[in-house]
């Protein structure tokens, strides 16, 4: 970015994903430097701001600032803050979010942005990969984009609720109750993102069962030489959390990963902001 206001910096972490943001205190966002972040978050899709260490009635203001924060269908919330996803883990591998994924892609507006702070960390290890989804589509072949380019899939949240409700961090959900609320919605497999104008590719392994159009065999080679394409490293960046530190990304452009390799407590408070239906 050129010349953001004031004192804010902006550091890219790779060539395509991901920058360092200093310079700003997310309790006291002026107009200017508003603008400039969402800039920043177009430019780079995820960014990283060291050390805020917010409350979370701070993190929530910061939050709607952004657009309309959303409460969870399920998961583990805060009692007092609804909208407040509050992700206490310990060995979680297994448990759904150690899977390339973008959040609640069941959803017929699936999250725009996601918001993330490490409120306690492990000594060692915990950190999250995201990778892009634009040079995910990019880097295909011509015969394949035209392939996928207009093709649907079906998005369930079946597996992971499944998994979320083995595993105690479902908030009390009932599964057949959350799949009448949230039956399976169709998305497009490449998405145009709606201020960028850019392609992604939009199916994920969590979420995503079938390409509409294809029969079963061939849905499934599809989609798992997809999964295996955006784990390419060229498009990828990797955050080593520090406490209080924060991130917040683009969930119609990137896909996440948290690295399971860690046995003590990890706390991370999550908020989503709601988005729009795929195109």
């Amino acid at each position: 970015m050129n010349n953001p206001p004031g004192g804010l910096t902006i550091e890219p972490l790779t060539g395509n994903t991901g920058a360092l943001v200093h310079g700003v205190d997310l309790r006291d966002v002026a107009d200017e430097v508003h603008a400039a972040l969402h800039q920043a978050l177009l430019d780079h899709l995820v960014l990283f701001f060291p050390g805020q260490s917010l409350t979370m009635t701070e993190q929530l203001a910061f939050g709607r600032l952004l657009g309309e924060v959303e409460v969870p269908p399920f998961g583990p919330g805060h009692p007092d803050l609804p909208e407040m996803t509050v992700l206490d883990q310990h060995a979680p591998k297994g448990n759904g979010t150690d899977a390339w994924h973008s959040d609640n892609t069941f959803r017929a507006e699936p999250p725009k942005f996601t918001m993330l702070q490490a409120e306690q960390l492990p000594p060692t290890g915990g950190d999250t990969c995201w990778s892009n989804m634009y040079e995910a589509f990019d880097t295909l072949s011509g015969p394949l984009q035209r392939l996928l380019d207009g093709l649907t899939a079906t998005h369930d949240l079946t597996k992971i609720l499944e998994l979320t409700i083995a595993n105690g961090h479902s908030g009390g959900a009932d599964l057949a109750a959350m799949r009448a609320a949230f039956p399976p919605m169709s998305h497009p497999v490449v998405r145009t993102h709606p201020e960028t104008g850019r392609k992604a590719l939009f199916v994920n392994g969590n979420f995503t069962t079938k390409i509409d159009q294809l029969g079963d065999a061939e849905s499934r080679r599809v989609l798992d030489h997809l999964y295996d394409h955006i784990q390419t490293p060229d498009f990828q960046c990797r955050f080593h959390w520090t406490p209080g530190a924060l991130a917040l990304w683009d969930n119609r452009c990137l896909q996440h990963y948290a690295v399971p390799d860690y046995e003590d407590r990890r706390v991370m408070h999550r908020l989503i902001i709601r988005g729009e239906q795929p195109a």
